[in-house]
């Protein structure tokens, strides 16, 4: 196996491989370097290695070993720099089990300048591995001639344009592969894995059957991005409207594709031979949720319900059951865009530009206002204020459109169905089209300031509209222009460039919930 030399092995004393560490949702070169030499039998790893990258010692020895290669009685040392940083994850196998088997001339190099990634079983097979889309960017930047991947990840790595992509199903597949051997051909991908471009749809819109009016908030939502707070009775179809959401969005753009899709891959939740994701993510965290599971956290951070939702939706149903300074943590993403989680050992960035959407009860019991039979409301007037204020005014005042609903009557139910998710999603895309080419390319719930008043001029008549109602119900700056932003989101949907005092008339009624000014 080694060439033997006056009493000594005469082995080169190092190899190299390149693969990469994931940090928050984007990846940083590492170089494992392996180095045997004589001594009595050991396999350190070192350079600031997590327990996981340890525990490759273990899982490359026995993958060498079942895939019918000798693993050197001598002393191994692996070193990952930069020593620096802290290193993680378990996609360390292979580029460790590569090189060791070059540096003991068990396999004669004929590839260079390539990336590996993988974690390795027992009996050599490739698992699955998080972090591949992270490390496949960092990959084409650095000028990798290369990736070797395993072959559940390579979908995913092949979204990346402009690099080369080998899947492997074992570890003799790429040993094949790096003595100058074709690329391992791909398997047959299964029919549902093709088919998989986003979270699966609960239902059709047409299911929901009356609630006109949240039905027309949850249209201009799409159109322009709003938040929405759902406030109603149990069965009065909250979570139904809240579910068919993302339906009707159009599909992501391609950055924020390669953000979804990083970040799922980060946190480990992307299905095997998913490729880049294309619909917005749909999350729906039960109450209860901690501050790490939502914001993300944890002693190595992974991206949180927030995080995980970007591009798409985040519903938080039951809101009065969730924990009010869990709630809170929310105020910072909505209006930046991200989450930053800090920690000892480092600190990740993760996008979270969501759309929120809240469900809630009106009272405790949930039929505050309900009259009739056993559904009346006897919770106590303070217990009633109680409840609702578990929402903060400050958060509630980030929320655009508030509707009240109720249980729909029978003649609702027995009636025809209202709109379907394609025949709505088609008046989102025309609105959304008809602004791009009024020259306003971010959605409309982010004007603010000068921006604002740019795109959202108001004819006189929808001007004396606007500050009778803001007279009214004493809504103060925030107030104007969440009814402004409203205003001109309806108004694309009209495909009208001018608001009238239609358009300020329903935004003022999306905006405004049932009793006046909003509690503080």
């Amino acid at each position: 196996m080694w060439e033997r030399l006056r009493g000594r092995w005469r082995i080169p004393l190092l190899s190299r491989a390149e693969t990469a560490v994931v940090e928050g949702i984007e990846a940083q070169r590492v170089t494992v370097e392996v180095d045997v030499h004589p001594g009595l039998p050991a396999f350190d790893v070192v350079g600031l290695a997590g327990a996981g990258v340890r525990e490759a010692r273990d899982r490359v020895r026995g993958a060498v070993r079942n895939a019918g290669w000798s693993f050197p009685h001598m002393r191994v040392t692996v070193n990952l720099t930069p020593g620096h940083v802290r290193k993680v994850g378990s996609h360390f196998d292979l580029p460790i089990a590569l090189a060791l088997l070059v540096a003991t001339l068990q396999v004669a190099p004929r590839r260079r300048d390539f990336w590996a990634a993988g974690e390795l079983a027992l009996d050599g097979a490739l698992l699955p591995t998080p972090g591949v889309l992270p490390i496949a960017l960092a990959a084409r930047r650095s000028g990798a001639s290369a990736l070797v991947v395993p072959s559940a990840n390579a979908a995913e790595a092949e979204a990346v344009p402009d690099l080369p992509v080998v899947g492997v199903r074992r570890i003799e597949e790429a040993v094949a592969w790096l003595a100058g051997g074709p690329p391992p051909a791909r398997e047959a991908v299964p029919q549902e894995a093709e088919e998989l471009e986003g979270p699966p749809s609960p239902g059709d819109l047409a299911d929901v059957r009356g609630q006109a009016l949240a039905k027309r908030a949850l249209t201009v939502a799409a159109a322009g991005g709003h938040h929405l707070l759902l406030v109603g009775p149990p069965g009065a179809g909250k979570t139904m409207l809240a579910s068919r959401l993302p339906g009707l969005l159009p599909d992501l753009d391609e950055e924020t594709a390669f953000e979804v899709t990083a970040i799922q891959s980060a946190a480990g939740v992307l299905p095997p031979g998913q490729g880049l994701c294309r619909r917005p993510p749909f999350r729906a965290p039960a109450p209860g949720v901690t501050l790490a599971a939502l914001l993300g956290g944890g002693r190595h951070p992974k991206p949180g319900e927030v995080s995980l939702a970007h591009g798409g939706v985040l519903f938080l149903d039951e809101v009065g059951r969730h924990h009010p300074a869990v709630l809170e943590c929310l105020r910072a993403p909505l209006e930046d865009g991200r989450v930053v989680v800090s920690r000892s050992q480092g600190t990740a960035l993760y996008p979270a530009r969501v759309q929120l959407v809240l469900a809630d009860n009106p009272c405790p019991c949930g039929y505050h206002g309900v009259t009739g039979g056993r559904l009346t409301c006897r919770c106590p007037e303070d217990r009633v204020r109680a409840y609702r204020r578990r929402l903060s005014g400050p958060l509630r005042d980030r929320i655009d459109i508030e509707v009240r609903m109720e249980a729909p009557r029978y003649r609702e139910l027995a009636g025809p169905p209202g709109e379907t998710t394609a025949e709505v999603r088609a008046k989102v895309e025309r609105a959304r089209a008809f602004r791009l080419a009024r020259g306003q390319p971010q959605p409309t719930a982010r004007l603010l300031g000068p921006e604002l008043e740019r795109f959202a001029r108001l004819s006189p008549a929808a001007e004396r509209l606007l500050a009778r109602v803001y007279d009214a119900y004493g809504l103060g700056p925030r107030g104007r222009q969440r009814i402004l932003r409203l205003a001109r989101t309806i108004a694309d949907l009209a495909l009208e460039e001018a608001i009238g005092p239609d358009h300020v008339a329903e935004a003022a009624s999306l905006h405004v919930p049932e009793g006046g000014r909003r509690e503080p």
